[in-house]
């Protein structure tokens, strides 16, 4: 783990997280990656702009990038449906990663959603479905895998850009099983309590780090990535970079199993 600083306390981690401010990954796509070229659509229904995709170059490497998409403005978080992305997003997200198998490219994903949709029409098209088939197959994917998350990771929404060999976290973005909002409104019946649901609920980066989920935290400048986005940037392609030339040289054949036993190895315990 590279060095971290005195971490902040959850209340200010969850205001920088909604802060608009906050980079988001159109901000760091230029910083990180050349020659990016973006594909649209699953080939099934449509096109999902809270999802983005497409491939470019990390150094002299081509990979493909796919991303979960935040906004900064009303209008843009309105056509992005407020980082919630509905089936169609995860089928081309899936479609783009078998792509990425076939030419022997990386896969970098980038997560940052509160979850996926969980509206009348994606629950028609499969949304459950579509998130079950991404942690299948990008489990099996014969090609390395990376996730990065930027801020936000809730639920089996972000977990479908997570099933991965190397899970980084930035220092003050959070990663569930359940978004803080949702966990109070079942467990109180009162979303008014995320701050004090996400003291309970052990999500942070350091956290993850400890648990063996996350297997690398990204230091942000102090007061956030905000404060200095070129030196997060240089962090997450620092991490990138290390893990792909790591990665790359590794057998295909083996990079599923490992990645089972990766998994297999969350959540063990012993009294």
């Amino acid at each position: 783990m590279n060095d971290v600083k005195q971490p902040l306390s959850m209340q200010q981690k969850l205001d920088l997280l909604k802060n608009l401010g906050r980079p988001v990954i159109h901000d760091y796509i230029p910083l990180l990656f050349g020659e990016f070229i973006e594909f649209h659509g699953d080939r099934y229904y449509n096109d999902d702009p809270a999802v983005l995709g497409g491939i470019c170059l990390l150094g002299d490497t081509p990979v493909t990038v796919i991303s979960q998409v935040r906004a900064k403005d009303i209008e843009t978080l309105q056509r992005i449906n407020f980082s919630m992305p509905h089936p169609e997003g995860y089928r081309k997200a899936l479609r783009l990663a078998k792509q990425a198998e076939k030419f022997k490219r990386p896969v970098i994903l980038f997560i940052d959603t509160p979850g996926a949709y969980c509206g009348v029409g994606a629950e028609e098209r499969g949304q459950g479905e579509a998130i079950a088939r991404n942690l299948h197959e990008f489990m099996m994917l014969k090609t390395p895998v990376i996730s990065v998350v930027l801020g936000e990771g809730g639920s089996g929404g972000a977990l479908a850009l997570g099933v991965c060999d190397k899970l980084a976290m930035l220092e003050n973005a959070l990663y569930s099983v359940i978004s803080p909002k949702g966990f109070a409104s079942i467990l109180w019946k009162d979303g008014s309590r995320e701050r004090e649901a996400a003291e309970l609920m052990k999500i942070t980066a350091e956290d993850l780090y400890r648990f063996g989920v996350c297997d690398y935290i990204i230091a942000e400048p102090e007061g956030g990535a905000a404060k200095d986005i070129n030196m997060t940037a240089a962090n997450i392609n620092a991490f990138l970079t290390e893990t792909v030339k790591n990665l790359i040289n590794e057998n295909p054949d083996r990079l599923p199993d490992k990645r089972y036993q990766k998994f297999r190895k969350i959540g063990v315990f012993t009294e």
